[in-house]
């Protein structure tokens, strides 16, 4: 068993390149296997499997650690099969516990708010440029590539909107609040001080990026410090924060799923709704703290 294990190891270094650190956690699986399934590699069953499996639920294993083990045993006894170590494959028909999505991780209204003040309240311009980036993001709920690649040229004042090209180079128009249109206005005389008197197509310019534009590594560098002086744990806030809070601030505030997966820029509305996961948490917290029967001991 040792020596099949250690082949099945070699072959993962060689033909997908595995780490030093992947090819340890494949041991560690495998040995693990095989002191609860102490048997021999022929007579393995599915249901052999099934009861592991059940072993690890009892275990209190996360469902991404069970996953990963039921992964590193289908590719051992993929290649025991290929090897012709063995004449069937017991995880033929054993499927992977399906892991559920992270909710979005995102900012209070007030932290929102906070971080746009603290950026126009420093004394330099580049923070005053991301101060109107932040609420430009924060009130339409653009990615990071949609903000920093925005043209000059995209905003209809008169219409009180925003064209937006983003995945698939689909573009999308997202409405504008009033406050957010007369700050953009503003922000086209200070626009003025990061070309000095050259010509260029992008919003947010910049003279020292290859591009032309500011960059990601820029506007995250940027973000992070802005959290530092906020006093906002910088672990808590990067470039797509706003865009999560923008979808669950509207939600929370009562609008249509299909407008927000619209003004996302989402092809399918089963993404946009991970959003209302949040909602639903918050109200049960709500409920939990609030109901007269739940304060009954």
């Amino acid at each position: 068993m040792i020596n099949l294990i250690d082949d099945f190891l070699d072959m993962m270094r060689a033909e997908i390149g595995a780490s030093e650190n992947t090819v340890s956690s494949y041991r560690y699986d495998l040995e693990q296997f095989f002191e609860i399934i102490p048997k021999n590699i022929k007579q393995i069953t599915s249901e052999d499997i099934s009861i592991y499996v059940q072993k690890l639920g009892e275990g209190n294993y996360a469902t991404k650690s069970v996953a990963r083990k039921i992964s590193t045993l289908r590719n051992f006894f993929k290649f025991l099969y290929s090897e012709k170590e063995i004449n069937h494959n017991p995880l033929a028909n054993i499927s992977a516990p399906k892991q559920e999505k992270p909710l979005p991780k995102f900012l209070t209204q007030e932290e929102v708010f906070t971080l746009m003040e603290t950026a126009k309240n420093q004394n330099s311009m580049a923070f005053q440029r991301m101060a109107v980036m932040l609420e430009l993001m924060y009130a339409c709920g653009l990615r990071v590539s949609e903000l920093i690649t925005l043209p000059e040229n995209c905003i209809n004042f008169d219409k009180r909107q925003i064209i937006v090209r983003g995945k698939g180079n689909v573009e999308r128009l997202i409405p504008l609040a009033d406050t957010t249109a007369k700050m953009l206005l503003d922000y086209f005389e200070l626009r003025q001080e990061f070309i000095r008197g050259h010509k260029s197509i992008w919003m947010f310019p910049s003279k020292s990026s290859n591009s032309g534009h500011i960059n990601r590594s820029t506007f995250f560098k940027n973000i992070k410090e802005l959290a530092i002086i906020a006093g906002i744990s910088p672990n808590r806030v990067f470039p797509h924060v706003l865009r999560h809070s923008f979808a669950t601030h509207l939600l929370h505030n009562g609008a249509d799923l299909r407008s927000v997966q619209k003004m996302l820029g989402h092809a399918d509305i089963s993404t946009t709704e991970i959003y209302t996961h949040i909602i639903n948490n918050e109200l049960l917290d709500e409920v939990r703290s609030k109901h007269p029967l739940c304060k009954i001991k």
